[in-house]
């Protein structure tokens, strides 16, 4: 991170991770930079991220962000849920904006919160639209999802409850998790059933990916 007059540029380190590693383009990361500055900007106005990862906003968000995309990239149609500043929703709408078909669905409460992502999506040319409302409002309003997702939003069993009704239609759910992951799962055995494929985070030591399908509820 190189912070200079108030915007936060990425190092050379996050430069080559999203370049070499991850394959984003130039035009691209130029895109995550005004996502970047907007963020600063806001960030005076409402709470989206701590403030000490704030500084860190390349590799802590953006590149956190980036593999959620590159480990389902045939996927178009997604939904993020508690989308907050736009992670990992936004950023994976960024870099799908070039492919045919690609749309995002941002499920946000918060109004300002709101009202950033969709400067955001102005600035950038996201394909991508924000539900302003509660995620159980807009379980009957979205169909055809093809991953939904969410990231710092809450325990993995109420995620589960949260999105059982697209999983179970089809879905693949894609739930970045901390090092206490196998507790969460854990609390999930005997409740739920479903396909598990845990994907080493390759940003965060000890941090995974969690890739649910056929989510099923025990006793229903």
């Amino acid at each position: 991170m190189i912070l200079r007059n108030s915007r936060i540029f990425p190092s050379a380190s996050d430069t080559e991770l999203l370049r070499s590693e991850f394959h984003v383009s130039r035009e691209t990361i130029e895109l995550f930079q005004i996502y970047a500055d907007l963020l600063v900007e806001w960030q005076g106005k409402t709470n989206l991220v701590s403030t000490s990862s704030l500084t860190k906003v390349w590799r802590r968000h953006i590149c956190d962000s980036v593999q959620c995309k590159i480990i389902l990239s045939a996927k178009t149609k997604w939904l993020d849920i508690g989308s907050g500043a736009g992670f990992p929703g936004l950023v994976i709408s960024i870099l799908g904006r070039n492919e045919s078909g690609f749309d995002v669905q941002l499920i946000e409460s918060n109004k300002m919160k709101c009202a950033f992502l969709r400067k955001v999506i102005r600035e950038t040319g996201a394909p991508a639209e924000v539900f302003p409302g509660r995620i159980e409002s807009a379980t009957k309003q979205y169909r055809d999802i093809e991953v939904v997702s969410a990231r710092a939003l809450a325990s993995l069993e109420k995620l589960f409850e949260l999105t059982s009704g697209w999983i179970e239609e089809g879905a693949v759910g894609l739930f970045p998790k901390g090092r206490d992951y196998l507790q969460e799962l854990e609390k999930c055995r005997g409740r739920w059933e479903f396909d598990l494929l845990v994907h080493e985070s390759r940003i965060e030591k000890n941090s995974v990916l969690l890739e649910i399908q056929k989510l099923e509820k025990i006793g229903t």
